[in-house]
């Protein structure tokens, strides 16, 4: 019998089929997880980077504040009306023209106007958010975690806000916020920003019940109750332990909150109770020139485009951070699944082969 030859087993295991060594897996942080999952969501991706372009376009083409636009006209510079107010953009050469959004029948041009508007529109968008997700989140979170007294009086304040026509909190208080700024001299940036408070006012209970949902779900939690053993205190235990645990609902609702605030800062300066002239929103913009719609339709239709675009942008945005936070939302493609499969299949088959080609190594070598 000849002698036993030495067979590398360990290192023969950790071989692919090519020969290279197999990489160590290396697990993967809960943030890093939720950007791969974010960024795999192609309508997601696609619609940040459409609305940083929208928001980007708005800043840079009329300015903000003291710093200057690249381009030529204000929004309410008038001027003679050229070929009936036609927009002049064009595809094909590619070219803005004078006006390629068209004028009015002032002769103003609607790209600037628009353009205003969507800035408008966008810090309204923003300052909701950023209202309506801190009065949620804390209202919510002492409600859902102290219980007792707390949650009574807070839920009571919440069920009454809630029942009350959203519509009709906000134009009140959009409509005071107005008055109070505009009686005070304070530049339009502060009306803008006073209206958009105050509709964050009306717009956080729906927010606060879902905050205070997770925080009643997450307290009864085993890790929570190891951070009460160890002595921790009720605020390092909510804002290390709980808080963590709801960003995603957190987050998601917001960008749910900041689509609706759009659509009803649109809704009340069409009413008249938001912006008020001289400066113009979206939703001023269609409502000035509704009567125009079927002489003129490009005056509606722009304003009308931007603000849909926004909405969706932030919608499919919100659908994304949905998935990335909570992979039980990723939809099921049968493409990807039948590929894994096959992978699987292939893999066993190769492993098999590999297994029986060692076994076989083995048993020459020991005859």
């Amino acid at each position: 019998m000849s002698q036993p030859q030495q067979i590398e087993v360990d290192e023969a295991r950790n071989l692919d089929p090519a020969g290279d060594p197999r990489h160590e897996v290396q697990g993967k942080s809960q943030s890093q997880l939720v950007r791969q999952r974010f960024f795999g969501n192609t309508g997601a991706v696609v619609s940040m980077i459409v609305l940083v372009f929208i928001v980007l376009l708005s800043i840079t083409s009329i300015g903000i504040g003291p710093i200057p636009g690249w381009w030529k006209w204000d929004p309410d510079a008038t001027g003679a009306v050229v070929d009936g107010g036609r927009p002049t953009l064009s595809l094909l050469p590619p070219s803005l023209g004078d006006h390629p959004f068209g004028q009015d029948n002032l002769g103003r041009d609607l790209f600037a106007m628009t353009m205003q508007g969507t800035q408008y529109s966008l810090i309204v968008m923003v300052v909701v958010g950023l209202m309506a997700g801190l009065l949620g989140t804390v209202i919510g979170g002492l409600a859902g975690y102290f219980r007792g007294w707390t949650e009574a009086i807070l839920m009571r304040l919440t069920d009454v806000i809630i029942i009350i026509p959203l519509v009709i909190l906000a134009a009140l208080l959009g409509r005071l916020a107005i008055s109070y700024v505009r009686s005070a001299g304070l530049p339009t940036v502060a009306t803008v920003i006073a209206l958009g408070l105050l509709i964050g006012l009306a717009s956080w209970p729906p927010l606060a019940r879902l905050v205070r949902g997770e925080f009643l779900s997450l307290r009864e939690r085993e890790f929570v109750d190891a951070a009460r053993l160890a002595g921790a205190s009720s605020g390092r235990i909510i804002f290390k332990h709980i808080l963590p645990n709801t960003v995603g609902v957190i987050t998601v609702n917001i960008t749910l909150l900041m689509s609706s605030a759009i659509l009803l800062e649109t809704a009340l300066s069409y009413l008249g109770l938001g912006i008020q002239p001289p400066d113009w929103s979206l939703g001023r913009l269609i409502n000035e020139n509704q009567t125009a719609f079927a002489t003129r339709p490009w005056l509606f239709w722009w304003p009308g485009l931007f603000i849909v675009t926004i909405a969706l942008t932030i919608n499919f945005i919100g659908d994304g951070l949905r998935d990335a936070f909570d992979p039980r939302q990723k939809k099921f493609n049968p493409k990807k699944a039948r590929e894994r499969g096959e992978h699987r299949n292939d893999r066993g088959d190769v492993d098999a082969g590999t297994n029986a080609g060692m076994r076989s190594a083995v048993k020459r070598a020991t005859q």
